[in-house]
């Protein structure tokens, strides 16, 4: 089973996420976005799609041909039914590439952050606080289902077996320490938040993060892969 996941040159760590599903199988080859705009089709042999974050805004000029490269792949490959696993930048191009819309937030979102699901979703969505590193929110595609919100919008939405998520189950804190280093230590200090007290929150929250982000692992591929 093949899978891509699609990143940043300097910033592929796929981190719990990637972890689980090397541990179910899958073998994973990275794309990098900034290639993007050369891209053509998704290979046949590929049965999975996961493209990670970023620390870019989908509605950026500079980068609007590596975008509308991803969009198209991500939409290609949803209309064959291949199942995509969209995280925060992700999950809003994977929303624009399907007929959604992404926008500015009305405030960042840089930390620990509880979402709410219905009583269905829950277990799998709303019982831990997820990470978040984002200044911008995505409005789901046309006849996507939310799973769970958050106060800026959603933070979760599946559309046939594509599911995109506005905050980061592959987190670790390896990840956030980079993360909070040169450029993220500038951003975090002008919201008003200390690289030292965010590592710390991280050390309390990841053990129970990433059990959850494995059981969402495990769902994504129960309900979106194991169908088709």
């Amino acid at each position: 089973m093949r899978a891509i996941i699609i990143a940043n040159h300097a910033d592929a760590d796929g981190g719990v996420v990637a972890e689980r599903l090397g541990e179910l199988g899958w073998e994973l080859s990275l794309w990098n976005r900034e290639d993007a705009r050369d891209w053509s089709h998704l290979p046949e042999d590929i049965g999975l799609v996961v493209p990670l974050g970023s620390d870019w805004s989908v509605y950026w000029e500079d980068v609007a041909a590596f975008v509308a490269g991803e969009a198209r792949v991500l939409r290609d490959a949803h209309e064959r039914g291949t199942p995509i696993f969209g995280i925060c930048f992700g999950a809003q191009v994977l929303a624009h590439a399907l007929g959604g819309r992404v926008e500015r937030a009305a405030t960042p979102e840089i930390g620990w952050y509880s979402v709410a699901a219905d009583r269905e979703n829950g277990s799998i969505f709303g019982q831990n606080p997820w990470f978040q590193w984002h200044y911008d929110r995505f409005i789901p595609p046309p006849g996507a289902t939310e799973l769970a919100v958050g106060p800026q919008g959603c933070q979760a939405f599946l559309l046939r077996s594509s599911l995109g998520v506005q905050f980061h189950p592959e987190i670790t804190p390896t990840i956030v320490e980079r993360w909070s280093s040169g450029p993220g230590a500038e951003e975090l200090a002008r919201i008003g938040r200390q690289p030292s007290v965010l590592a710390a929150e991280t050390d309390s929250h990841a053990h129970v993060s990433a059990s959850a982000a494995r059981r969402l692992v495990d769902w994504f591929i129960e309900h979106c892969v194991t169908v088709h």
